[in-house]
């Protein structure tokens, strides 16, 4: 099955919802940045909360999630838009941790003191940057946490990754849900028994269950309405002419010892890997543009 979200709307509840399938997404990004186990897990919910986080935005806008711990993971880095195109790394992909209680152990892996920073690119003249401290290294809750607690709107995130054998992904995604002003007490407390009695997210997405049926066990009796489907992919934004101009930006001596050497210079983009092949002849070049 193709990776994607479904919006839905309950005028019942006063309460909207997104949940979407990753899988692929998540596979493309964990063979890109070659992650072990742990580091797949925490890459694979940050990216799938990047998906949710970018559904609610609109037109060109566009949401940066950075979790930075203590941990051995570094930090996590994802970029997302409206459109359910995602990317993103994770500082050290080669981190593996023991389970416990058969579970992903990502307090250990992130840290269990860090930073959230939010940066929503709304095509204004700055960004708007939120900065939360890490509730628990989870993603989710800490996803959960700075909506309800920076942006004021009631929130609960659910994100799962199951990885496999050989750096394979068998399934990963999420659901986000808002409860809307005017939010009935009384659906939001049916709402959170239907959270508390859902099966585990990575069983339900390895049994087939689509983004829709997930949201439906749910809302139980809650009636919602599905406003649209979209599809989701890992998508970079890195081109050569991007790292020509950021080339270009670099200093006066920067610039001029690169161009200096007899060999090719490799520059890698950190979000997908692509490598671009710069000439000596080619650098002089832009070290001509630049000075």
């Amino acid at each position: 099955m193709m990776d994607e979200l479904v919006r839905v709307i309950s005028g019942e509840a006063h309460v909207r919802a997104l949940c979407c399938r990753t899988t692929q997404t998540v596979q493309e990004a964990c063979l890109r940045h070659k992650t072990w186990p742990t580091a797949s897990v925490a890459l694979g919910r940050a990216l799938t909360g990047g998906v949710l986080m970018g559904a609610l935005l609109k037109g060109q806008e566009r949401v940066a999630l950075k979790f930075e711990g203590h941990g051995p993971l570094g930090k996590i880095l994802v970029e997302a838009d409206s459109l359910g195109r995602v990317h993103g790394y994770v500082g050290n992909p080669q981190v593996d941790v023991p389970l416990v209680n058969g579970q992903f152990d990502l307090p250990a892996a992130l840290g269990r003191a860090g930073l959230l920073t939010v940066t929503k690119d709304l095509v204004m003249r700055e960004p708007y940057k939120g900065v939360v401290n890490l509730v628990s290294s989870e993603i989710a809750e800490d996803l959960a946490y700075y909506l309800t607690d920076s942006e004021q709107i009631p929130s609960a995130v659910g994100l799962a990754t199951m990885p496999g054998d050989a750096r394979q992904i068998l399934v990963a995604g999420g659901f986000l849900l808002q409860a809307l002003p005017s939010a009935a007490d009384a659906a939001l407390a049916q709402l959170e028994a239907g959270l508390k009695a859902l099966p585990p997210l990575s069983k339900l997405f390895f049994e087939g269950a689509r983004p829709e049926e997930i949201l439906a066990r749910i809302f139980g009796d809650i009636s919602f309405e599905v406003l649209g489907h979209q599809d989701v992919s890992f998508v970079c934004s890195c081109s050569r002419d991007r790292l020509e101009q950021a080339l270009i930006t670099l200093g006066y001596e920067d610039i001029q010892d690169l161009a200096a050497g007899d060999n090719d210079v490799e520059v890698t983009c950190e979000f997908c890997r692509q490598a671009y092949t710069f000439t000596p002849a080619e650098l002089f070049q832009l070290f001509r543009e630049r000075h």
